[in-house]
Order: C-alpha cells, then structure tokens, then sequence
C-alpha cells in the first residue's frame, strides 16, 4: 500500500471520510455493474449559479478521494432534470412575457429567450457544460428528457406502476391532507398541448403500464407510463433516478435533507439499494438569504473569474462543506491568499499532512508551487495608494521588491494583479474612507517618518516591520490600535496587510511621502 493510500485510508479530511464509506458499500463484493457512479443533479430552471459548480467540484473531489484508496473504477454523471415544467418565469432573462406563454411545459420545449439554442432547457443546459469545462471536470451529461425519451427510464416506470401503491404510501406520509387527496407519483404530459399535468389519476394499470386521468378541461386519456409521455414528480423522479441509474453516491443541500428517507424509501420499493449520500449546508448571498437560479442573487462564475483564479474558487468550495457560507464578493482575498499559503505548506508536508491539505483535494494530487511573491490582499494595498489602473503599474513596485519576478515567470502573480486593479476599483475605491490621525497618531506617524528616512538598511519586510512594531510599542494599548490607525490613516481602509512588508513592496521614500500627504491633511 503506498504512503498516501495508508494516509488516506486514516485520514480525517471529509473526502476521504465519505470516499470510505462508499467502498464499505462493496467491502464483500465488487459492483455488478463493473464501477462505482457518482452523480450529481440539476434543476435548469435558470441559469447556473456558481453553487452548481460546488456542488459538482465537491462531488469530483470525493470521487478523485475514493479512487486513491480504490481500484474499482469511478464514473460521474451530471443529470439535468429538463422534462421539468417551467414552474415559474425567473427574473433574470430575457424576453419574459414570451417565457410566460409556455408556463407548465417541460424547459426542453420551450423557446430559448436567448435565441441561441433548440430551448430554454438546451440553453441552459449548454451555460451548465460550459461552466463545468472551464474547470477541466470529467463527467458524463444526461439530460431527464432524453432519459425517459430514448427509453432508458422505461423499465423503472414500470415498476413504479406496478409497485405504485407501495411508492403513493411513502409520499402520502409526506404531504398536507389536502395535498393527499389529488397527489399522484405521475405527471402525465398532455398530448396536445405539451403541457405538464398536476392531475388525480383515476387508474393505474401496474400490468399493463398505463395511467387513466382527466385533464384540466374534464377529457379523460390513458397513456403509458413510457416513452417519455409521463414524467414523475420530483421527490419519486429523485429516488427512481438513483434506483435506474444505480447511483452509489449523491450529495445535495440541506435544503433536501429532510427528503433523505423519502429518495431512499422510493429507491428500495424499486428494488435498488440507495446510495450514500452527503448533505452540504447551503451558499448565503450578501444579506444571508439563501442564493438561488432564478433570483440570481450572490456571484456567479464569470464574475468571481473576473477578480481571482479558478483554483481560488475551488479552495474557497472545499472548505467546510456541513458549515453555511456567505458567497459574496469579500471572500476572494481571503480565498486567494489562503489558497496560496496551503501551496507553499504543500512541499514539506508528509502524507498525512498532504491529504488533509485542500490543494492536494483540488489538483487530485498534481500540486503546482506558487508563484504569488505578493499576497492578493497586499496587491489589493497597492492598487490604492498607487491609484493603478492597471496591472502595469503594480508590477512597477512587484519588480523592485522582487527583481526575479516577472509576467513569464509568474503567470499566477501577473494574473493576480490584474483582478487586483479590477477589484480594487469595483469594490475598494467606492468604499475607501480616509480619517485624520489623532494627536497621538499624528505624534506616532511622524516619528515613523523620521525614522524611514533616516533608514539605510536592506528593503527587508522583517526589518521595516520591527521599526514600524518600536514606534507603536510604547505609544499604543493594545498595540492593534497602532496597525488599525496605519490602515485608516494611510490607506483608508479598516484592515490591511502587515505594515512592514507593505513599506518593502510600496518603496521606503514613496511611504515616507504617504504619511507626508497624511499629515498634511490631503488624504482626510
């Protein structure tokens, strides 16, 4: 057994605690089916939000975690449930009074407002794949209306009809009286006018496979449960996706969770053993509201990929999975930085230590080194005392602290500047507020001035840090109120980097000119 499949058979990071339980399933024998399958679900409705793409990274990460302490081989599956009727018109697309003609009916039948696609569903479906490629994920698509279309759902649905008393016990349970009395597991798809049917069935036929009802204008049909003429309702279409497919692993939110005994109630009256399955704590906008696909609030991909890389983005998903996050915009620096801080850990860690570490989860093991010389967040100081438009101008000073550095050589860092500059000017100037120092500020900053051009040693962060820490020490207590003054004073801003490693990158002589300005009162 190699090192890191002995860590990883011991290791407490979560993917490998859930990559162990799926391989108990088949402690005794391997899968019939030759592999272990993963999926992952999507409701198209609207378009994809960035906690789709968690949801598929985190799902990735378990699936890379259970091939490390395994030999049986892996697929994952990403399904679309587009056979779904567009419940709703989402307020975040085009052309919506058109959207509301096509109420009720399945998403792959409806125009695309966007005009680019056979259907909204389609749409929708191709704004999924692009988003998952740009992160390289390896994943089979499949979309609900081809799955029933084709015939590949057939067998389930007929089970479902015969076993269909059992399966309307186990939803009854669930639902408000009133619900109860015109619940059916069935939606039947109305052949003409395409429409999905929330409809009693008057009979349902197990032997031969058929439902009976009336539709909306009293006219009774009998259709078969196959071919993609009858879809089921969501909560039955979850537990019956997983027993047609043989899912072994799911995750979803917790807004799911308290459907958990439902999916596997309806996948073992199918005859299938439900899979394993994780359930994450969801993804809070600005305001703690939860972010959602047709309200569009919180941050989309494109739009964390404007400021900070993919891998940031990754990192920031893997971290604590069972806890509620705020997805808004201030947690990229802090993401970035962090990424690169467990970059650097990475090379002189052993293999416990590696498969505990997010980076070892997100490059599956093929760990790059960093190249960021400058933290974003420091990037981020920089941009707002140098007034940079552009990641040019930061380099100016990157060079200077860093002579080796370069655009060619570090690709990670010159990206870095750029979505610094970009978020420095939609995020930090609109909010920056400067302060006048106080007399002891003003007394303090001037004998830092002093003593900055009185410095001739190296442009060492360490040095700079320890005249910056003596000229605080036995003016301020605590000594935090020191550093919050530097920030707000200088820099506008209620935190900021650590002060000598700031003056190292700005320049000695162009700090000792800010608190010149500051004193001067051109800042306030």
């Amino acid at each position: 057994m190699s090192d890191l499949r002995e860590a990883a058979m011991n290791s407490k990071a979560w993917p490998f605690e859930e990559a162990r339980r799926v391989l108990k399933r088949y402690e005794k024998a391997p899968p019939e089916k030759g592999h272990v399958l993963f999926e992952t679900g999507y409701g198209p409705s609207g378009l994809p939000h960035i906690g789709t793409f968690g949801e598929v990274l985190r799902t990735t990460i378990i699936r890379r975690a259970f091939e490390t302490i395994s030999d049986i081989p892996t697929r994952l599956i990403c399904f679309s449930d587009d056979l779904d009727g567009m419940r709703k018109v989402p307020g975040n697309v085009p052309d919506r009074e058109m959207l509301a003609e096509h109420l009720q009916k399945p998403l792959t039948s409806v125009p695309d407002p966007f005009g680019t696609h056979e259907s909204f569903g389609a749409h929708n479906n191709a704004m999924l794949r692009r988003f998952l490629d740009t992160f390289g994920f390896e994943y089979e698509f499949v979309s609900a209306t081809e799955f029933y279309r084709s015939g590949q759902f057939d067998e389930v649905l007929l089970r479902a009809a015969s076993a269909y008393d059992d399966i309307m016990k186990i939803m009854l349970k669930s639902l408000r009286e009133e619900r109860q009395q015109t619940y059916s597991i069935f939606l039947p798809i109305h052949p003409e006018t395409g429409r999905v049917l929330y409809v009693p069935m008057k009979h349902v036929d197990g032997a031969r496979g058929e439902i009976t009802f009336d539709d909306e204008q009293g006219r009774e049909w009998t259709l078969p449960v196959t071919g993609g003429r009858v879809k089921l309702q969501w909560k039955p279409d979850f537990g019956a996706r997983w027993a047609a497919l043989g899912v072994d692993f799911e995750m979803y939110g917790k807004d799911h969770s308290t459907n958990t005994p439902i999916y596997d109630g309806i996948c073992r009256a199918l005859g299938v053993r439900p899979p394993e399955h994780f359930t994450y704590e969801l993804f809070l906008d600005e305001s703690g509201q939860k972010i959602s696909k047709s309200s569009g609030n919180g941050i989309s991909i494109d739009e964390w990929l404007r400021y900070a890389s993919t891998e940031s983005l990754s990192y920031f998903m893997y971290q604590k999975p069972k806890t509620a996050k705020r997805l808004h915009f201030d947690v990229i620096p802090k993401a970035v930085d962090e990424y690169h801080q467990q970059l650097r850990a990475y090379a002189g860690q052993d293999a416990a230590q590696r498969a505990a570490n997010p980076v070892h989860h997100i490059h599956n093991g093929d760990v790059p080194q960093s190249r960021m010389v400058v933290p974003f967040s420091m990037l981020l100081n920089l941009a707002s005392v140098s007034a940079a438009h552009d990641k040019e101008t930061l380099w100016g000073f990157i060079r200077r602290y860093a002579p080796g550095a370069s655009a060619a050589t570090h690709p990670d860092l010159d990206a870095a500047a750029g979505g610094a500059v970009r978020y420095y000017e939609d995020f930090v100037a609109p909010t920056k507020v400067y302060r006048a120092p106080t007399d002891l500020e003003r007394e303090a900053l001037t004998d830092l001035r002093d003593q900055l051009v009185a410095y001739d040693g190296p442009t060492d962060d360490e040095a700079l840090q320890s005249i910056v820490y003596a000229v605080g020490r036995d003016r301020f207590d605590p000594l935090r109120d020191w550093f919050k003054a530097l920030y707000e004073v200088l820099l506008g801003a209620s935190q900021g980097p650590r002060f000598g490693g700031f003056i190292a990158l700005y320049g000695v002589a162009e700090t000792v000119a800010l608190i010149d300005r500051a004193l001067g009162g051109e800042l306030a």
